[in-house]
C-alpha cells in the first residue's frame, strides 16, 4: 500500500530540499549575520536577498514532504522514534515558516520605508510572545532526535545520521544571516537526505503515459492556480 507522499515525491523532497536551503544560506553570505545588516543587505542588494529568501523558504516547504517520507521509512521497525521524532521536526519547520512569514513583513518595511525604520521596528517586536516562542525547542531537538530514529532504524548510517543531526546548529529566529554553522548544518541535509531521494527515485517505478499525461496537466493547473492566486 503506497502512503504519502510516496516515492516520487517524497524522493524528488529529499533532493530538492536540502539543496533549496543550502542554496538560501550561501545566497545571503556575503551579509553578516544580525538583522540590521540582513535589512541593510535588501535594500541595497533586493535581487539576491529576495532570492536567498525564496530559497530558503521553499526548502523549508519541501522538507516537509522530505521528512514525512524518511519518518514513514522510520515506522517501519520503530514507530515510537517515527512518532516524536517526526513530530517534532515538522513542527519546527511550520515555525521556520512562521519566521520568513516575519522576515517578509520587516524586508517589506525596509524596502518601502527604508532599513533604519525597519530595523527600529524589528527591535521593537523581537521579544513580542507568541505560539512558536514556545516551541522553539523542535528546532533545536527535533533534527538530532530524527537522526538518531533513522539510525536505529537502519535508514540511515552513522555517518549521515550525524549528518542530519548537525541541522541543529542552523541558526534560528527571525533575519539570521549565515555562518559557517549555517554551511555545515545545510550541506550536512544534504549528505543524509540527496542520495536516499536519489535512491527512491530510481526504485520508483517508471509512470505510464495515462500518469505522465495527468501530471503535466496538474503541472499547468498549479501554474495556472499560482498566477491566480498572485492577483489576490
Amino acid at each position: 500500500m503506497s502512503t504519502f507522499p510516496g516515492p516520487r515525491l517524497g524522493g524528488a523532497a529529499l533532493v530538492l530540499g536540502p539543496v533549496l536551503v543550502l542554496a538560501g544560506v550561501l545566497l545571503r553570505l556575503p551579509y553578516p549575520f544580525f538583522f540590521p545588516h540582513q535589512l541593510a543587505a535588501v535594500v541595497l542588494h533586493p535581487a539576491q536577498m529576495t532570492a536567498a529568501a525564496t530559497c530558503f523558504l521553499a526548502g523549508q516547504v519541501v522538507l516537509l514532504c522530505a521528512v514525512s517520507t524518511v519518518v514513514h521509512q522510520i515506522a517501519v521497525p520503530k514507530p515510537r522514534w517515527a512518532a516524536w521524532s517526526g513530530a517534532l521536526v515538522l513542527i519546527g519547520l511550520v515555525e521556520r515558516v512562521f519566521h520568513a512569514g516575519f522576515d517578509q513583513a520587516a524586508t517589506d518595511l525596509a524596502r518601502h520605508r527604508g532599513a533604519d525604520y525597519a530595523t527600529a521596528f524589528v527591535a521593537e517586536a523581537y521579544g513580542d510572545l507568541h505560539l512558536f516562542s514556545f516551541l522553539s525547542f523542535t528546532i533545536m531537538f527535533g533534527w538530532p532526535l530524527l537522526g538518531f530514529a533513522a539510525y536505529r532504524a537502519g535508514v540511515l548510517g552513522p555517518v549521515r545520521a550525524v549528518a542530519l543531526a548537525a541541522m541543529t546548529v542552523l541558526p534560528l529566529g527571525v533575519l539570521k544571516g549565515t555562518t559557517m554553522w549555517s554551511i555545515a548544518a545545510a550541506a550536512g541535509l544534504c549528505v543524509a537526505f540527496v542520495p536516499s531521494g536519489i535512491r527512491l527515485l530510481k526504485q520508483a517505478a517508471r509512470p505510464d503515459r495515462r500518469t505522465f499525461g495527468l501530471a503535466c496537466l496538474g503541472t499547468v493547473a498549479v501554474g495556472a492556480l499560482g498566477y491566480l492566486s498572485s492577483l489576490g
